[in-house]
């Protein structure tokens, strides 16, 4: 199962498109967001998008009843902080502001993959037998670079791609 990973879209609708247009050449079969959409408009990009999303809530969506509106219209599914998710393996997706409770989470041996979001740069890391992912920062804002990821599961192999 190729699943796609985007993270802090800070509303950059060019970035959203383009990630949109490589999950969709990919064949992607589910897009997981990491939070930090900002505004419930930036939702628009993704319906081009041939798969379903699923996302969480970023410390800079202060619009939450919006956006899970938004996704809700579009037969999408949105959490507040943190989503158990089964897509051929288990995986943990959240925004991850403390980075202690994201290393907690990795160590408790409950997840075969954590996505989250919220560093602003790529992380591929191995944490006792689970895969720690951020795809990066797609609005490019912070690192310059705009970067999605694409893992597929159950054999966790996961390519960076550059926006």
């Amino acid at each position: 199962m190729k699943i796609g990973l985007i993270s802090d879209t800070h509303d950059r609708l060019p970035s959203i498109r383009r990630a949109v247009e490589i999950f969709n050449d990919e064949d992607v079969e589910i897009i997981l967001h990491g939070g930090d959409h900002i505004a419930p408009f930036s939702l628009e990009s993704f319906k081009p998008s041939n798969t379903k999303l699923i996302g969480v809530c970023g410390n800079l969506d202060a619009e939450y009843e919006l956006l899970r509106r938004g996704y809700e219209e579009n037969g999408w599914t949105f959490h507040r902080h943190f989503a158990s998710l089964e897509l051929e393996g288990s995986i943990a997706l959240l925004h991850g502001i403390s980075d202690d409770i994201v290393k907690g989470l990795a160590k408790s041996g409950e997840f075969n993959v954590i996505v989250r979001g919220h560093i602003h740069k790529r992380q591929k890391k191995i944490i006792e037998e689970t895969l720690l992912v951020c795809p990066g920062e797609a609005c490019g804002y912070l690192s310059g670079k705009s970067s999605i990821a694409v893992l597929e599961m159950p054999t966790r192999k996961l390519r960076f791609i550059d926006l």
